[in-house]
């Protein structure tokens, strides 16, 4: 039960770094993208390609985390390499951009960790 509800958390970590992807790659300059930023039309237009590369970043990972689920049970370094580097974004997102990224990267990213942690255990 434990390895499912781990594999749950990082299927939904990995849902939203796809959403994020979306979000830089396409919307970042449409209503959606401004609002879920905070950004104005000006800034959106001056930095959309800057934003599309992080977006592309954010489904790097989401790939790798998708790929840790496919492996099955050989999967498991694949998503605790893949949950170390969200959590380690999260961690700088959040202490250079906005604190609001510790709770959407930083803090699933360490229950993940946690949740594979205990999942394995003996």
């Amino acid at each position: 039960m434990l390895v499912f509800v781990a594999n749950l958390v990082v299927f939904l970590i990995a849902s939203v770094h796809v959403y994020i992807l979306v979000l830089e790659m396409f919307l970042w300059d449409k209503p959606r993208g401004l609002q879920a930023f905070g950004i104005t039309k000006d800034f959106a237009a001056q930095t959309k390609v800057l934003a599309a590369n992080q977006g592309l970043y954010n489904g790097f990972l989401a790939a790798g985390l998708f790929w840790g689920l496919w492996l099955g049970a050989l999967g498991g370094p694949v998503k605790v390499f893949f949950l170390s580097c969200v959590l380690i974004a999260g961690l700088y997102g959040g202490a250079t951009a906005s604190r609001r990224i510790l709770f959407i990267q930083a803090v699933p990213a360490t229950l993940g960790l946690v949740l594979l942690g205990l999942a394995s255990w003996p």
